[in-house]
């Protein structure tokens, strides 16, 4: 089962059990759902009519979890304790694998250093771990170790939840690479248009010369054949040239000496 039919199965699963319960009720499973090793994704989670009812009271801060993990990093938490939950283990764990998807939406080569930082991670080795035990194993992420470069090439990262205002800018993103496509297939086709009409005047041009050929070829042989001609009718003429034979049967004169 790949990583995407486990969410949507344990979406599914807390969507339900969302639905039933209410206030702090809701406490252990917000617990459960932002420690699941197989949930990413909280949106969903997040529209349950139960859930954002905690909005303003008592139990805001259930609320505020489930937002932290849907689209906030290990450096969010940092900032924001004090009105926050204590997270467990897990959820800092949890945590700490989305602040990497969050980096790897940005920029497909992390730097060492970087990761570190965000992650509070004193050693490479303890780095390289992480990222190999807790984010290419769990397949959240797939990518390259550069130990040389000290880097992480990633060539591919799962997605997080849209946040607020998000969703607006990827539809201008969209409609600008969809304008982008438009005019570039305009392009390619009047480049195709143009390809077709060099093709068309290279052939008429070839033709052309081909008939050129020809007509010179017939020339010539017009020729050859009237100076063919020509050589018969003056070897075929009286008198044009003495038979050789006819020289031979001549008696030759003799000449007498002069005494």
């Amino acid at each position: 089962m790949d990583i995407e039919q486990k969410q949507a199965e344990m979406i599914d699963h807390f969507m339900k059990q969302a639905s039933s319960l209410k206030g702090s009720a809701i406490t252990p499973l917000v617990l459960e759902a932002t420690s699941n090793p197989s949930l990413f994704a909280f949106s969903e989670i997040l529209a349950v009519p139960s859930v954002t009812e905690l909005e303003g009271t008592e139990n805001a801060t259930l609320l505020d979890t489930l937002r932290l993990f849907a689209h906030g990093t290990w450096s969010d938490y940092k900032g924001n304790m004090a009105s926050l939950p204590q997270l467990v283990p897990d959820q800092i764990l949890k945590l700490k694998q989305l602040t990497v998807l969050t980096l790897a939406e940005s920029n497909k080569v992390l730097p060492y250093d970087q990761l570190m930082q965000e992650l509070d991670v004193t050693n490479v080795r303890e780095l390289e771990d992480f990222l190999i035990n807790e984010c290419m194993y769990s397949g959240i992420v797939r990518g390259k170790l550069d130990q040389l470069r000290r880097c992480l090439e990633v060539q591919f990262a799962a997605g997080r939840d849209l946040r607020p205002g998000q969703l607006g800018n990827m539809l201008h993103t969209l409609s600008d690479w969809l304008t982008t496509s438009d005019n570039l297939l305009v392009s390619i086709q009047d480049k195709i248009k143009w390809a077709d009409t060099m093709s068309e005047a290279d052939k008429k041009h070839q033709k052309d010369v081909e008939d050129r050929v020809e007509e010179v070829k017939k020339t010539i042989s017009l020729k050859a054949d009237a100076d063919f001609r020509g050589h018969e009718e003056f070897y075929s003429e009286p008198g044009g040239v003495m038979d050789y034979e006819e020289d031979r049967s001549r008696t030759k004169r003799r000449r007498h000496p002069i005494s």
